[in-house]
This record gives C-alpha cells, structure tokens and sequence, in this order.
C-alpha cells in the first residue's frame, strides 16, 4: 500500500508539472490566433490546417509544406549561437514531421548589438550546413535593442504524401522515436542535444525516415516534440484529433543523464510521437531502429477525450477534453471527420488528375 501511494503521488506531481510547463502554457494564446486568422479560412489549394506542423497546399502530384518558427527571446539573449542553431533545426524538424523534405528557408532578425548578431548568424549558418538546407533571403533590423532580439524563420518543402497532427484515431498505437545517443542542450530551456558531434549526412538519414514512412502509408499522423514536450506534444495531437490516450510511462525510451521528469518536459532535437495502426508498428519501430533511433509503442489512442498516463497498476489522468484545452485546435469543433477529409482530399487528388 505505501508503495502504491508513493506512486499516485509520483503521478499527481508528474502531471502537475506537465500541465503547469511553461512550455505548454505558451501554446494557450494559439487559439485566438487560430480562430480569428485561420479558422473558416476559405480553401482553395490549401488543405484544412488542425494544428499541423505546417501549411499544406497542393501542388502538381504532391504537396508544398510551408512553416515558420520564432526564436524564445531568453534563448536569443542568452545562447544567441543556440538560437540561432535551434532556428534552422526546428523549421526543418516541422518539415520532415509533415511527411515532407525541406527546399528552402528565409529569415527575419532583429538585433542592434553588433556581438549578438554575429552569433546568431554564425548559429544559423551552422544550421544551414548541418542540415543541408539553404537559407536564401530574408529580412534585418539592426536597431533593435539587445534585451529585445527577435528572430523568425519561414520554410519551405515538399512531400509526396502526407503526415498530419489531426489524424490519429481510436485503436492506433502511439509510437515515440528519439535518438537517446546526445547531451542535455541549452541552460534556457530544458532540452535534449541529440544533433552535436554528428555528421549531415547522419542527420539527414534519421529524418528520412519520417518522408519513407508517409510514402508507405505506414501512418497517417505525427508531430515532433519541440517545447511542450513529449507529453505536451502528444497530448496536443489527441486534442487536435478528437481523441484521447492511454500512455505507459514505463515503455517510454529515456537517456540515462535525465529523470522521467525533465524527459516528458524536454525540447529535444531529434523526437517524433507517430499514430500507427497496429498491424504496421512493428515495421516503423524497425525502420527507425535500422537508424540508430530508439523507438518504442509507448500508448494507444482512444475514442474517449482524455489523455491518461499509468505506471505499474496507477493511472491518472492529465487532460481532460471535454473541459481542458491547449490550443483549443481540434478537428471536432470544426465539424471535419479525419476519416472523410482524408477520403475527400484523395478524391479531389483523383480527380486533379
């Protein structure tokens, strides 16, 4: 009984923690924006967005995937390198999470401090050529001052098919993939640095996979784990689904130089929760595994709209979606079903051609 009890506690305080992130308290505001800018948008070429990584907008036989990212201002103060560096890794990361390959990027800098700018263009070249991905424009303001650097970047890509953040459905299991051979990263925030001291061409054959697994068809949906971590993300997939889940704490893979704690909370470089049907599962686990990326089923999503989390025989829940919201972006509210916008956007795919 003491054990048990000491484990509820574990459980209370881990999703007390997670749901008090400030990394997911900043997703809050989305949804005003969401609403009033996105919402009821009028659909040409463009696809309906439910929180994906990027705008999806048809293009010949494919997709192009346009998607921008702002740098934390702390980050930009603090690390002004790593900031620079993180810029280019998470629009990238955004790309390949969408099933897609990055072509190109732009960027918006705002710094007056000549030391400060420098660093963060030196972080960004570094980006670029780590992970092969030009930087072909942009847009300076040199008077801004150093406590209040910005700096924005958009990219572009391209994919074949699709990975999208709404689609997860009742009975898929949730895959986490992350590569656990890396150094805990910036002092900002609470990070995971699995990019350090590898080559391109070892980065570049870790995210191919996420392009390979959509072309496959072997999932429909995923998101990278950036700065709501890993529960935060994945709780944010199932809201923006209509769905629930259930998560096994002790199947989730964990470097040895981080508690559980700090794990789930993590902005990590290379970390990507995918919905798989079951019967694929074990095909994605091996891809990712032939990579030297860790990957196991560490839940299963489910038609409740609750996202509960268990250790051993306790199980408690950390949101509840009939009342809690993230970013309020969900497929549900919108009156779309996945499973007829996917049969809608293959039809309308048929018939462009």
């Amino acid at each position: 009984m003491e054990l048990m009890g000491i484990m509820k506690r574990n459980l209370s305080r881990l999703i007390n923690d997670t749901r008090n992130y400030i990394g997911l308290l900043r997703k809050r505001p989305i949804e005003e924006v969401y609403t009033k800018l996105i919402q009821g948008t009028q659909l040409d070429h463009h696809l309906p967005n439910y929180g994906d990584d990027a705008a999806v907008i048809h293009w010949k036989d494919g997709y192009l995937l346009l998607a921008a990212d702002g740098m934390m201002t702390r980050l930009l103060v603090n690390e002004p390198y790593a900031a620079g560096k993180a810029s280019v890794m998470v629009t990238v990361n955004d790309i390949y999470a969408m099933g897609g390959r990055p072509l190109a990027m732009v960027n918006v800098l705002a710094s007056g401090d000549d030391a400060q700018r420098s660093k963060v263009i030196d972080g960004i070249r570094k980006g670029c050529e780590k992970l092969q991905v030009p930087m072909v424009g942009g847009h300076l303001h040199p008077d801004a001052s150093s406590e209040a650097p910005s700096l924005s970047v958009a990219i572009l890509g391209y994919a074949n098919k699709l990975l999208r953040s709404h689609l997860a459905a009742p009975g898929d299991d949730l895959i986490f993939a992350a590569d656990l051979n890396g150094q805990v990263g910036c002092y900002s925030v609470v990070s995971w640095d699995a990019n350090s001291g590898k080559t391109s061409e070892e980065l570049i054959h870790r995210l191919e996979v996420l392009p390979i697994i959509a072309e496959k068809g072997w999932s429909q949906a995923c998101k990278d784990v950036s700065n709501a971590g890993l529960l935060g993300t994945l709780s944010i997939m199932m809201e923006n689904s209509g769905r629930g889940a259930d998560i096994d704490l002790d199947a989730i893979p964990c470097p040895p130089e981080l508690d559980l704690l700090d794990w789930l909370v993590s902005f990590q470089s290379f970390g990507f929760i995918l919905s798989v049907k079951p019967e694929t599962s074990q095909s994605v686990i091996d891809l990712f595994r032939e990579r030297s990326i860790h990957a196991a089923v560490v839940g299963r999503v489910t038609e409740q709209r609750k996202v509960t989390i268990r250790s051993g025989s306790e199980s408690q829940t950390v949101f509840d979606f009939t009342t809690d919201r993230i970013t309020g972006i969900t497929c549900r509210l919108a009156g779309a079903h996945p499973n007829i916008e996917m049969r809608k956007m293959i039809s309308g795919r048929k018939n462009s051609g």
